[in-house]
Parts: C-alpha cells; sequence; structure tokens
C-alpha cells in the first residue's frame, strides 16, 4: 500500500536559504569557531575528552594515535579521519601550540611542512598541563549533552582551569566569518586575570601592562604595540612579525646573514625556495649561497653574502621581499552563548572569569551535597556508638536484615555526644534524641566489626569532625562572592605557578609596525664618490683622517686611465641622495643603498644604480633626508649660469624612473641644487675666475618644467659656472680655490652686490676649481684632483685674505693635475699627519 505522506508547498528560495542557513549555523558552531569559555573547537574538546575516557594520561603509558582517532570517529566526532588526526597532531607541535595540551612520540610534523607520520605509526597521550582543562569533569561542572546518536554523553564545553583561548589562540574559517587569534604568553594572561578580580574596573588600556603582546611558540620578533592595541580594544587588529637575526663576519672577512627564529607559521623550506628564487631573478642582490643548518638545538638558516654586498640592506631586501617579516592579522572572533561574535581581550578574560565562577560553584554545591551525604551517614554511625549495646541487641533479635532496618529507624536512640559535637562546629543540633534515616541505619547495619575498635571509633569522630568543617568551608564558599573569587585566584596562581614560561616572542616598543628599509641601519656619515666616467661608491667619513696643510693627501679612489673623480659630497646612510642629471630629470636613493667601498675601489657603475638613459649621465646630487622640512627653496643653477628655485615639496616622491627637474636649454647642463629660505645671497664663480653676488629674491620660484633665468654673463663660450654658494649674511667666510691648488678665505661680502645678469667682479687671476662656503671650527675641506688624489685640511688652517689676494698653497700636483672639485665635511676626528 503507498505510503501517506504530508507535503507542504515551499519556494525553492525559502527552502535554500533556510537549508543554507542551518548548514552555515552547523559549521560555525559545530566545526570552526571556538568556544569562548575553554578556548576549544568541538573537535579538540572531544579528542582530549576521549582520551581521557580512554584513561590516556600523562602518567600512563602512550596509546597508538589510530586507537584514539577510531574513539572519537566512532563516538563522538562522525567526520573524516583525517581531520581529526590532524587537530590530534596540531596539538602535539611545539611550534603551533604555545602550551601542548597533547604529548606525542613519533613524527608529528615539521616548520618545514613535512607530513606527520601515520596515525598507526605515532603514539600520543595527555600532557599534564591538559589535566587542568579536564579536571573536575566528573563534579558537575559542566553540562553535557548526548553525542551524535544520543548513545554516549559528552561535555558540551571542558571546565577549563586557564584561558585557553588567548594563551594557545585559534584559527579557522567559517561560512562567511572567520577567526583568527594569536597565543599568547599563560604567565601574562593568568596576571591580566588576577588584576580583573581585584579591580574589576579596569579597561583595555590598563590590561596592556600586563599582557603587552601575544606570545608565539617560533619566538621572532613583533614590532610595535599599535595592531595590538587596536586588537584588545576591537577585537581586529594586524601585528607585524620578524624574523630573528644576526650579522656574523668571520675572520676571514665572510659576511652571513643567520637566520635564528622564524615568524609563526612561516614554513621554513619554502622561505628558503623563496630565497633562492628572487636570488635567481636578481630582485635581491648580494646573496652567495644559502644553507639550513637547522638542528635539534633549534633553528638556523645560514644566508651567506658577497664580498661587496651591504649586509643591512639585503637583510632590509629579504625582510620586504619574504616571510621573514609577515603580517599577522587578528580576528577575535568566538562562541558566545552559543553564538559568534568578535570579543576584545578585556570580555575575554571576563567570560573566562564568569564560566570559572559558574564551574566552582557548581563544583562547590557537588562537594557539599557529598559532604553533607558523608556527615550524615558519619551522625548516625556516631549515634551507633553510643548505643552500642542496644542497637547490638536489637540486631541480634530481628528476623532479617531489613527487619533490622526498619527497627533502627523506628526507634530514638540518645544523641548526646554528636550534639556536642554539633554544636562545636556551629551547626545546630537535632536535640538529646535521635531518630535515624534509612540511610543512617543501612550504614551501621554494614558496620564492620573492627570499626568498634578504640582506634576505630576516634576515626570516626575525626572523620565526622573534618567533615562538617569542611561544610563549613564549601558553605562559606558559596555564601561570600569574596571568597569564592580568592579561590578562583588561588587556582590561577596554582596553575601559573607550574606551567608559565618565560616570554617567548620580543617585542620591540619604538619600532613601527609598516617596514621602514632603515630601520637596522645607522645612520652614520659617509662620503660619496662619483668619477667622470660614472662609478660611484660611499666611504665612512673617517677613511680620511686629517692633514697638515700642503699634504700629499690620501688615494679615494682607483681610476681606469681617462677618468676620474668628478664629485665628492657628504650624507648619511638614512639621507636621501637626489641624483640631478644632465638631461634633465632626477632619481632618488638613499644613502645605504649606495654600494661601499675602500678607498682603493673603483665603486659601482651608475647604471646599476639608476636607470639612465643610454647618453644620460648624473651631473650633480644633491644630499638631503627625508625627515627634513620642506619649507624654504631648492635653487637649481646650471653651467651656463641658468636658475630657478622650486619648492622642495617638489622632490617628495620620485618615481623609480626619475622625474622631471629643470628644463634645459641645448648645450647647457645643469652644476647644483641649493637648499635657501627664500630671503639670502646667492654667490656663482666662474671658470674665467669672475664672481657674482645677488638677492636670492631675483630668482622667482617656478615648476619642475621651467626653465629658469639667466644669473651672469659667462666671459665666453667656453667659460662656466664651476660653484654656487647660497648665503644668509655678506659677512660670511667664503674659501676659493683655484685649479692650480692655491686656495683663500675672504668674507662673501669682498664680492660686491649686484644685480643678477650683470658679468660680476674679479675673484681670481687663474681659473676657479670650485668654492665653499667656511662656517667656523669643526669642518675640513676636501680638495680632489682629476688624478683621484684627495686631501683633507682643517678649514682654519686657511688664512684670510681679501678678494684680490693670490692666496696659499693647499695642494702639491703632479704635472698635469688639477683641482677638480672642493667640498666642506665636518671634521670627524683629531690630530694631524695621521
Amino acid at each position: 500500500m503507498p505510503i501517506a505522506k504530508h507535503i507542504e508547498n515551499r519556494s525553492v528560495e525559502t527552502e535554500i536559504s533556510k537549508s543554507y542557513l542551518d548548514y552555515a549555523m552547523s559549521v560555525i558552531v559545530g566545526r570552526a569557531l571556538p568556544d569562548a569559555r575553554d578556548g576549544l573547537k568541538p573537535v579538540h574538546r572531544r579528542i582530549l575528552y576521549a582520551m581521557r575516557e580512554l584513561g590516556n594520561d600523562w602518567n600512563k603509558p602512550y596509546k597508538k594515535s589510530a586507537r584514539v582517532v577510531g574513539d572519537v570517529i566512532g563516538k563522538y566526532h562522525p567526520h573524516g579521519d583525517v581531520a581529526v588526526y590532524d587537530s590530534l597532531v596540531r596539538m602535539a607541535q611545539d611550534f603551533s601550540m604555545s602550551l601542548r595540551l597533547v604529548d606525542g612520540q613519533g613524527n608529528f610534523g615539521s616548520v618545514d611542512g613535512d607530513s606527520p607520520a601515520a596515525m598507526r605509526y605515532t603514539e600520543v597521550r595527555l600532557q599534564r598541563v591538559a589535566n587542568t582543562l579536564l579536571e573536575d569533569l566528573d563534579r558537575d561542572t559542566v553540562n553535557f549533552q548526548p553525542n551524535y546518536d544520543e548513545t554516549l554523553q559528552e561535555p558540551s564545553v571542558l571546565p577549563a582551569g586557564f584561558p585557553n583561548l588567548l594563551v594557545n589562540g585559534s584559527e579557522g574559517i567559517a561560512v562567511g566569518m572567520a577567526t583568527k587569534i594569536p597565543p599568547h604568553n599563560l604567565g601574562e594572561v593568568i596576571n591580566a586575570c588576577l588584576a580583573l578580580i581585584e579591580h574589576p574596573d579596569l579597561d583595555s588600556d590598563d590590561l596592556f601592562s600586563y599582557i603587552p603582546g601575544p606570545d608565539f611558540p617560533t619566538r621572532a620578533i613583533i614590532l610595535g604595540q599599535q595592531g595590538f592595541r587596536q586588537a584588545c580594544r576591537t577585537g581586529n587588529g594586524r601585528i607585524t612579525l620578524r624574523a630573528r637575526t644576526e650579522i656574523e663576519t668571520d675572520k676571514k672577512g665572510k659576511t652571513t646573514i643567520a637566520v635564528t627564529e622564524l615568524p609563526y607559521q612561516v614554513n621554513k623550506a619554502r622561505l628558503i625556495e623563496g630565497i633562492a628564487e628572487l636570488v635567481k631573478e636578481r630582485k635581491i642582490e648580494g646573496i652567495s649561497d644559502i644553507r639550513d643548518e637547522s638542528d635539534k638545538s633549534g633553528i638556523r638558516i645560514a644566508i651567506e653574502l658577497r664580498k661587496e654586498a651591504i649586509p643591512e640592506v639585503v637583510l632590509n631586501n629579504l625582510y620586504k621581499h619574504t616571510a621573514l617579516q609577515t603580517n599577522f592579522s587578528i580576528n577575535m572572533v568566538a562562541l558566545v552563548d552559543g553564538a559568534p561574535r568578535t570579543i576584545t581581550l578585556r570580555e575575554a578574560l571576563e567570560i573566562f572569569l564568569r564560566f570559572r565562577e559558574d564551574v566552582v560553584i557548581r563544583r562547590t554545591r557537588f562537594l557539599l551535597k557529598k559532604a553533607e551525604a558523608r556527615a550524615h551517614i558519619l551522625e548516625g554511625l556516631m549515634v551507633a556508638l553510643d548505643n552500642l549495646d542496644e542497637m547490638i541487641s536489637l540486631i541480634r533479635q530481628a528476623e532479617s536484615p531489613a527487619a533490622a532496618r526498619d527497627a533502627l529507624c523506628a526507634r530514638e536512640w540518645s544523641g548526646a555526644a554528636v550534639g556536642e559535637m554539633l554544636i562545636r562546629a556551629g551547626r545546630k543540633a537535632a536535640g538529646a534524641v535521635y531518630r535515624l534515616s534509612v540511610e543512617q541505619a543501612q550504614a551501621i547495619l554494614d558496620l564492620r566489626l573492627h570499626r568498634l575498635t578504640g582506634l576505630e571509633r576516634d576515626k570516626i569522630q575525626g572523620d565526622f569532625t573534618t567533615t562538617l568543617a569542611e561544610i563549613a568551608d564549601l558553605e562559606r564558599l558559596l555564601a561570600d562572592r569574596t571568597v569564592l573569587l580568592a579561590k578562583i585566584a588561588e587556582e590561577l596562581r596554582a596553575i601559573q605557578s607550574q606551567y608559565a614560561e618565560p616570554r617567548r616572542s620580543e617585542i620591540v616598543l619604538d619600532a613601527d609596525d609598516d617596514f621602514v628599509a632603515e630601520d637596522l641601519i645607522p645612520d652614520d656619515p659617509v662620503i660619496v664618490t662619483l668619477s667622470h666616467a660614472g662609478y660611484i661608491k660611499a666611504l665612512s667619513a673617517n677613511e680620511f683622517r686629517t692633514q697638515s696643510r700642503g699634504g700629499r693627501g690620501k688615494l679615494a679612489a682607483s681610476v681606469k686611465d681617462g677618468d676620474f673623480l668628478e664629485y665628492i659630497f657628504t650624507t648619511t646612510k638614512h639621507g636621501v641622495l637626489l641624483f640631478f642629471t644632465d638631461q634633465g630629470r632626477v632619481f632618488a636613493r638613499r644613502g645605504y643603498q649606495i654600494p661601499e667601498g675602500s678607498r682603493t675601489a673603483r665603486g659601482r657603475a651608475i647604471p646599476n644604480l639608476l636607470p639612465l638613459d643610454a647618453q644620460e649621465k648624473v651631473a650633480t646630487v644633491y644630499a638631503t633626508r627625508a625627515d627634513a622640512d620642506t619649507q624654504g627653496s631648492l635653487l637649481m643653477v646650471t653651467r651656463q649660469g641658468t636658475a630657478k628655485r622650486i619648492a622642495p615639496d617638489q622632490f617628495t616622491r620620485i618615481r623609480s624612473t626619475g622625474t622631471r627637474a629643470i628644463n634645459l636649454r641645448e648645450g647647457d647642463s645643469l652644476l647644483a641644487v641649493l637648499a635657501t629660505q627664500g630671503e639670502g645671497e646667492i654667490l656663482l664663480f666662474t671658470e674665467a675666475g669672475r664672481a657674482i653676488r645677488f638677492a636670492e629674491t631675483e630668482v622667482r620660484e617656478m615648476g619642475k618644467t621651467a626653465a629658469g633665468v639667466r644669473t651672469i654673463r659667462l666671459q665666453s663660450e667656453q667659460d662656466r659656472v664651476t660653484a654656487a654658494i647660497a648665503l644668509e649674511h655678506a659677512e660670511q667666510k667664503v674659501l676659493v680655490v683655484t685649479s692650480d691648488g692655491m686656495g683663500k678665505v675672504t668674507t662673501a661680502e669682498e664680492f660686491r652686490r649686484t644685480a643678477r645678469g650683470g658679468q660680476g667682479v674679479i675673484a681670481a687671476r687663474k681659473p676657479i676649481a670650485g668654492a665653499a662656503l667656511i662656517n667656523g671650527e669643526g669642518e675640513d675641506i676636501l680638495l680632489l684632483s682629476s688624478q683621484g688624489i684627495v686631501t683633507r685640511i682643517p678649514a682654519n688652517s686657511i688664512r684670510e685674505t681679501s678678494r684680490t689676494a693670490r692666496g696659499v698653497r693647499l695642494m702639491r700636483l703632479d704635472a698635469g693635475d688639477q683641482i677638480l672639485a672642493v667640498e666642506r665635511v665636518p671634521n670627524t676626528e683629531e690630530g694631524e699627519d695621521h
């Protein structure tokens, strides 16, 4: 016969919507998100409970992982064995869990991403700390629920003696939401709990002093606290993790970057492969070899560098392009009262503490009920001891045990001694006459004869007194919340003292969350040289030590035949170098990006540093700082005497391919870029020995594509401007150096101020190679010759003369050599003739 069915009309849209919502909630609640109380997902909770039921404790022998997985699947979690085993493995990995809950024996994977051995080969048992999550489970502390087929009961949550949600963190993807909670240090989290118990009005900002940040099992370095603070306040934030590295140099001068700690969840083997690929594609330069030297003692990745490589630059590139520096996005989503919710740090602690209150109250009630039941039996035994002869006689006369029990319950018995003990314990006595309950009568009948000896009688009295005191303590704990909270704090301290470990992850408080390349590079002064053929290098300013006036000097660089040093200037490793080219473009590089070399090294070809066109050449370089004040102007001066002023903020963001700085007339090139305040004076010198001084305001501010205005009328087509100086006042001293090595210091007012566009006044009777402003004590002058010889002399050793004087010998030159450039540098060393 056909079976009658109830058919309900429902639209497809409604049915799909309802079914998908049911599925989504099932995934959210039943699989993907942790409970805010014990910090566990259902699969982890069921694994721990199944191991407890198997007797797979920390002090018992290991059991095969396959047996545990089988019990979990068969009894509580009817899903795939791979998913269950993966969850079991994660709880045993010291690089995944801040506080491991499972003790594994065998291959449980590695930070290289190696898979664990099959479950039939590995063995597990509970870690001792897992007992603090399972403890008191049999004391009615939490609710139990039927398993999937309703044949067994399983806990809906574990009693959890510590805030496991924060200590071990959690990660999962549900339907339409996800959670990613980082692990924290157990000791710090418990300190925050204790502080919140004592001061319930603490806010998230106050809790930072107890929990300064996450604490990852793989250690590494956390940059800054801003992202963590935001996550604590809102439940969402981002923190930056950086590997711990050391720059090592052996006796042969070989430099190695050693990586000893990795950011959380970084695959070491994949990281090494990624670095090798970047080196192969030349996205990172300076690395000669990569070795994995990790062993049982810990992680060690050795990255060997080439001889010319700058370790800090290579390291910063590794941070930028590889997983040596990663971001961890915090999303604190957990189940609260069965529903998903984004919680803050304070809320996570409050939820745990409220849960612990409930657990301790339920445990106390359970123990109180048990103690009262025992006290009731002991009270009956005490009555029996007071009326022993009569009871024995009554029992002997009874026809059966049931009749004896009824007879004991029917009579009234003397209980003066019991009453005194109850009164001493602060409890109400029933009076001088007692009537026994059925339970008490049965206990008397079950009493063995040896309990009637004197020692056993004293033991029963002692047990009764102890039980009454225990009942009083339990009742006081239930009646006074202060006592209850003190009990919770005491248990937290006990867990802390037994399992807390020092913090693993270092927090760099002054660091920015956003990586800045120069974070690890000291802002030391450097001297940058650029040859006529386009070879550039950086040297420490201390490479050139102070010499007496007239000395031979030191070799600044080795140059090829036909090449010579053309520019020398000072900056710092954090300084921004603006490279202005002869075609009117500008490029930006940092001081640490300039390859370092020895005094005799030639340097690196400038096309390897800047993307120059085939016929393009760097004409001048201007050194500034990224944090420099953008007020004032930049005055650009060309060889043909054209100048224009431009606002510095025009060059704050320069494309890697360069940007237009000035439009040059045919045959002209750029000489200098001066930083001015807009109200000073400009002093220009020409190769023909002329000088012109005019007000800066005569050159108006223009855009990047402007060509500028004329500043001086040159003496001939071969004449050119060789030096440009920005003056603050006319009393400033100026050093003028001629091409034959002679020099003189004079005040700027010696050069009569005129309007721009004139031919100026005579500054020297010989070709002027360059000029520099002399500010006073504590500075030296670097003289650079066309043969690559540099001399460093104290500026105050050059005597002051008039504009028309010949000057003094500053540098002895070989035949055919001449002074090419003049540069003022800080005096960084003391002494002479070094």
